[in-house]
């Protein structure tokens, strides 16, 4: 049987504290959801990079191009589906 935890320990929303507080804040505030996603909180112990990450988040998977920012969502959430990963 699998161990449900994780390998990385995330820092959750109610145990953020400094910079990670900080911009978790700032991603709520974008993106008008409560909880921080799994898949940023990976990098919650790197606050400086988390804030990178969520920069190039923007510009790739929430901007306009080839796909509108409904196809990428589209797209993203099957692969979600497909590998029974929450999204």
């Amino acid at each position: 049987m699998e161990d449900p935890k994780p390998k990385i320990q995330l820092i959750e929303d109610a145990d953020a504290t400094g910079d990670v507080a900080a911009v978790y804040d700032e991603w709520r505030r974008k993106s008008g959801r409560q909880n921080v996603p799994g898949i940023l909180k990976c990098f919650s112990h790197r606050p400086d990079f988390l804030r990178e990450v969520m920069k190039f988040s923007d510009t790739v998977h929430f901007s306009e191009g080839h796909l509108t920012r409904r196809q990428k969502e589209a797209i993203a959430s099957w692969v979600s589906y497909l590998n029974r990963c929450p999204y």
